[in-house]
């Protein structure tokens, strides 16, 4: 079983007071072991200070002793001394006699048992120097001396001042850490919390987000994260901006994938109309034709039959051209129909315009050339089949009598196509479709214009295929469509159309 997971908080409160805990610890016990060398090495002095004087005082207690025939005792050798503020550890070994001892306080004095001899006596084997505890009296630091007469004595001072001060300096070290992490906690939850507010909110906007079902129609995200949670001068600010510039592009995203789908939908629709009324034709005229042929082989019969045969013909012939429309549409899609070479734009404006011409000897045309000859890289089969559309358009949606302009110009590395009517304009409603699949400049379904809408769609395609832009203004009386071609055309497949659906 995995554990738990903490919280970025959880983890970052740990990190921090541990962190912080650990210095204390380290500071204080750096203190501690400093205060506590300093205090050792006073009592120390104080007790070299002490045995001096008593031995001093031993030596001539022993001289007395001798002159008197009495044992020298711990007791006669301070029977008439008294210490202030201190407790004095005293021990007297004469030669050839009994050690005695005693414990020297301004309010008493306690003779030392055999236990506590024996203990000092033992500390002081292998050094002069040394810290003793005993069972009743405490622990106490002792010097040994020797007098000139061979009196060994042992001074000593307690060491409950020493540790009263450390312990005293523990309690307050341990107060203060703890007060100061409970105060570092608190100051930590508090900074954290509101550093990771932003977070919080981020979160919480994306947890919205999730909660949208963003997999079908029409979507929009309307949740972002509140600006003041989103400032980018600082680092988890900058987590916001970052998520609401994504649900920016989700956003814009999802709409043009609202846009494609209603595309979708329109490019079928319009499909399965313009490949229905064919279909129809030639279903009734095979019905036809097999009901005349049941009726036997008569002149009218076989002249009925001729007829229907051809007229089958005809609309196989107009699906056909519809499927390789939409095959070549899908081709340009994935760029594997461009074959690029050196194109000379201004003879091919001169043979468009030859070509259209006969197909409406009542509209007037035009053609403006420059007077030298525009040339760049491109396909020539299909940069032609461009001008036929666009000037095909033109001829198609003008009345007899209007003027048709073709020019060319270069200029900046980018050579610029444009074909200029003055006949009644392009509808405004239809003008931003224009370049959409099965679009037509009556927005009804009537064929009145002959054209199945993928002109304008497959010209774009070529245009933006060469790395150029195709566009269009129109008012009444002032039509003009712009085809703006670079030099040379961009490395790779080509550009898509604004219409992403394609036929297979």
């Amino acid at each position: 079983m995995r554990s738990h997971p903490l919280s970025l908080q959880a983890r970052l409160m740990a990190a921090v007071i541990g962190f912080v805990s650990l210095i204390l610890v380290i500071v204080a016990i750096i203190t501690s072991a400093t205060l506590g060398s300093t205090l050792e090495q006073r009592l120390q002095e104080q007790v070299d200070g002490v045995a001096v004087e008593t031995t001093t005082l031993v030596n001539q207690r022993a001289d007395a002793a001798t002159f008197l025939g009495q044992p020298l005792t711990a007791e006669y050798a301070m029977s008439d001394r008294q210490v202030q503020g201190i407790s004095l550890l005293l021990l007297i070994a004469p030669p050839g006699q009994k050690p005695s001892g005693m414990i020297i306080t301004p309010e008493k004095r306690s003779v030392l048992s055999s236990a506590d001899l024996a203990t000092v006596t033992s500390a002081l084997q292998h050094s002069t120097d040394a810290t003793v505890n005993l069972t009743d009296f405490g622990s106490y630091r002792v010097k040994i001396r020797q007098t000139d007469n061979g009196v060994v004595v042992v001074t000593g001072l307690s060491r409950a001042e020493v540790q009263h001060t450390m312990t005293s300096l523990f309690t307050v070290i341990a107060l203060a850490t703890l007060g100061g992490l409970i105060l570092l906690a608190l100051t930590t939850a508090l900074t954290i919390s509101m550093g990771l507010r932003p977070l919080r909110a981020v979160a919480a906007t994306a947890t919205r987000v999730a909660g949208q079902p963003l997999d079908r129609g029409e979507v929009n995200i309307t949740e972002r994260v509140p600006d003041y949670e989103a400032d980018p001068r600082t680092e988890v600010g900058r987590v916001g901006v970052a998520l609401n510039t994504l649900l920016d592009h989700v956003d814009t995203s999802l709409s043009a994938r609202q846009r494609n789908e209603e595309r979708m939908r329109r490019f079928v629709a319009d499909a399965s109309h313009e490949l229905r009324t064919p279909l129809a034709s030639i279903r009734g005229y095979s019905e036809l034709s097999l009901r005349a042929l049941k009726q036997g082989q008569s002149a009218e019969t076989v002249q009925n039959t001729t007829s229907a045969l051809e007229r089958i013909q005809a609309q196989s012939l107009r699906m056909t051209r519809l499927v390789e429309d939409l095959l070549l549409l899908a081709r340009l899609d994935e760029g594997q129909e461009l074959v690029h070479g050196t194109v000379d734009l201004t003879r091919l404006a001169v043979e468009a315009l030859a070509d259209a011409q006969p197909t409406a000897p009542g509209h007037i045309w035009k053609l403006e050339l420059p007077e030298e000859p525009v040339t760049m890289t491109g396909d020539t089969g299909r940069l032609h089949q461009v001008l036929a559309n666009l000037l095909a358009n033109a001829r198609t949606h003008t009345p007899d009598g209007t003027t048709i302009t073709l020019s060319l110009t270069s200029a900046d590395g980018a050579a610029e196509l444009r074909v200029h009517d003055d006949g009644p304009g392009i509808d405004p409603q239809v003008r931003d479709e224009l370049f959409a699949r099965f679009a037509r400049g009556d927005i009804s379904r009537a064929r009145k214009s002959g054209g199945t809408g993928l002109g304008l769609a497959i010209a774009k395609a070529i245009v933006e295929g060469h790395g150029g832009t195709v566009s269009v203004t129109s008012d009444p009386g002032d039509t003009t469509f712009i085809v703006r071609l670079p030099a040379a055309p961009p490395v790779g497949p080509a550009a898509p159309v604004d219409d992403p659906s394609t036929a297979q």
